[in-house]
This record gives structure tokens, sequence and C-alpha cells, in this order.
């Protein structure tokens, strides 16, 4: 049978490139090469390329995503999406493939779309019964009634980008005269933001992945961060301590994995996810999922695989695999 061609793709418009070409070479060193042939192609804001074992670019004719090697066209036979943040976890990739007949691994255009949106997300989650922090919500431009805000959530509390990936632009807000420029900050990175009341307990991030046609939660990692709270620094540049698995008692370890795969199949997703909760009094309450998590060997996703017992190479095998088959079915 012949190898197919597996495009490990990565890079992306936003300042998670950095993480996500790290992701993409784990990915690219742990698939299996007696199965596939595996390429590594970067799509960054101002250009698309395929790069050779040499590092040599080759532009991407968009037209098809194929790229042309010594007057031969290549094409792709997955696409293993691995961008952190746009155009990779938000829609706008797969709705590009999806146009021009590209299989990609992952999920589909509109779960993408709708998980890297917090608060739509929040709000079809909700009628699932699974629960989050009271929030407001706020466009650019809008007026913003600081006193009104306080008095409705209290404070501490967070100001956050509606859509954003990787804690980039988050603020915790403890003194009513921080609100302001904490908004400031988050509208940086979105035109819409949400405010939320403080949950005072721990973090906790849950793998969720479909493996061999099963939902399963691949671990719960407690999260202690050395910052005020798990942002940029603490989630990439170590400020955090991440224990897999989370010091919970049994009873609440249930709970929230029950959680986490009811919130994974009611969005209808596919392929990896990571959600963060926090717990309090044992009751998980959501603060967003991430369609396309870190995947670089410090990440937590690679961690919780290594406790649960499947290999990169399996984890990532299935990811191709899954896309074959969604191809030929």
């Amino acid at each position: 049978m012949s190898k197919k061609n597996v495009a490990v793709v990565m890079g992306g418009y936003s300042d998670e490139y950095v993480v996500s070409l790290k992701s993409g070479q784990l990915i690219y060193d742990s698939l299996d090469r007696n199965l596939y042939n595996v390429y590594k192609v970067v799509i960054l804001k101002d250009e698309w390329y395929f790069l050779d074992s040499n590092d040599k670019k080759y532009q991407i004719n968009k037209g098809d995503f194929s790229v042309t090697l010594h007057n031969e066209t290549l094409k792709f036979d997955v696409c293993f999406n691995i961008i952190h943040g746009t155009p990779g976890e938000n829609g706008i990739l797969q709705a590009y493939w999806d146009a021009i007949g590209q299989t990609y691994t992952g999920c589909d255009f509109y779960q993408s779309a709708l998980t890297f949106n917090k608060k739509d997300t929040l709000a079809v989650l909700s009628k699932y019964g699974i629960l989050s922090a009271k929030s407001i919500y706020l466009k650019k431009g809008s007026e913003i009634n600081v006193d009104e805000i306080v008095e409705q959530l209290g404070l501490p509390l967070f100001v956050k980008p509606n859509q954003s990936g990787s804690s980039l632009g988050i603020s915790k807000v403890k003194e009513k005269s921080e609100l302001m420029k904490a908004t400031e900050i988050a509208f940086k990175e979105d035109h819409e933001i949400l405010i939320e009341s403080f949950l005072n307990g721990m973090e906790v991030s849950v793998g969720v992945i479909d493996f061999k046609g099963e939902t399963i939660v691949l671990g719960i990692t407690e999260i202690v961060s050395q910052n005020e709270f798990f942002d940029y620094e603490a989630k990439y540049e170590g400020a955090s301590e991440e224990i897999t698995p989370a010091r919970i008692d049994e009873e609440t370890r249930i709970r929230v994995e029950e959680i986490a795969k009811r919130a994974y199949e009611s969005l209808g997703m596919s392929g990896f996810s990571r959600s963060e909760y926090i717990l309090m009094d044992g009751i998980p309450y959501m603060l967003e999922m991430n369609t396309n998590p870190g995947f670089s060997p410090a990440s937590i996703l690679p961690q919780q695989a290594r406790h649960y017992g499947i290999s990169i190479t399996d984890l990532c095998g299935n990811e191709v695999e899954k896309a074959l088959h969604k191809m030929r079915s």
C-alpha cells in the first residue's frame, strides 16, 4: 500500500505561532514514517510555504494547497492542523480547506469558530448544564460603567478578550481603578471582551480526544501558577507547576471527567481538545475550550497522553487515520 502524504501545518497569524512551530515539530518527529511521507508547511501572515529537509522554502499554491518541487506537483492526503490561534483554531483555515476539498485533522469549521468564541461556547454549553462564571460582554466602543460592573460581578474579577488563545490580553482586576486599563489591554487582542466574576478554586486543565472511536479523558492536570493566574508566562514560560493527575478525590475526578466528555460531545468535537475549569467545592465551572492546544514536549496534552499510556506516535497517527477515514466515507 502506498504511503499517504501528510503535511504538518504550523505557524499562524498571532503571537502564538512560536508555540505552534514547536508543536508542529513534535508531531513531525512523531508520525510513523513506515505509514506516511511527512512534510512541513508553515502558514504565516506574510507567506505560506513548504519547508524541505534542508529548510529550503517553496511557496504553497493557495488554489489547491499544493507545492511544486522540481517541476512536480506534490499534494497532501491529509493536513495535520496544529496552528494555535487564527487562522487554524478559529475556523478560517478549515473553511478554506473545505472549499478546495482538502482533508484535514481536528474539528470542522463550525466547531472551531464556535469554541474560539468564549461567550458563545459558554452560552451553548449552559444548555447542557455546564456551569461558568457570571460575566458581562462588551464590544469595542461601547460605554463602560465601572461602578455597575463591579456591583454586578464583585472584586477581584477577570477581563479577557472574547476570541484569543493562549491567555493573551487577560488581566486580573483587584481594584476598581484598574478596570479601564484592563479593558484597553483586552481590546488590543479582540474587539469583543468578557468581564468575568472571580472563581476561587483549583484550576484544572482537561484533555479530551476521540481515540479509536471513543471519547476519552486523557487526564486532569492541576495548574498551580506562580503568577496571579494561568497567564501566557505561566502557560509557556514555565511560571507554573502542572500536576498530573490533579490532587482531587475520586468523586470529583468522575464529575470532572463526565462534564468534560459532555462538553466535547455536546459541541460535536473531534480531535485534540483541552478545556479549562475552576473547581469550587468539587463543582467544575468552565472557563474555555481549546481545539488546538499546545503540543510541544512541555505542553499539557502530551504530558497527559504519556500518563494515560498512549504514545505520541499513536496519538498523532490516530488523528491522521480518522481524517483519512472521513475522506473515504
